[in-house]
């Protein structure tokens, strides 16, 4: 399956990179290619990521980072994973 990450997704995680890197410019390089590592792996096998607890929708599946939550979808008909959320502290990623 490919990964598809939308516009939203990229918007929220580079304001945290933004907000990283103020202090800590190599964390904030650090912390941008591991999480983008980490979204590449989720095409191998994207049901070991837990049931999202923002939606009711086995399709929809949580990646846990460093106390953030990546929320993707994943649409077998299409056969793409869209990474569409991205939060810490928020009641719902979008």
């Amino acid at each position: 399956m490919k990964v598809k990450i939308t516009k939203r997704f990229r918007d929220k995680l580079n304001k945290q990179i933004t907000y990283i890197a103020r202090d800590k410019p190599a964390a904030a390089r650090k912390f941008k290619n591991e999480i983008i590592s980490r979204m590449n792996e989720i095409s191998n096998m994207p049901y070991q990521n837990r049931k999202s607890i923002y939606f009711n929708d086995k399709e929809i599946r949580d990646l846990v980072f460093k106390g953030y939550v990546v929320v993707f979808r994943i649409n077998k008909e299409k056969e793409v994973i869209e990474v569409f959320g991205f939060t810490k502290h928020e009641v719902k990623p979008i």
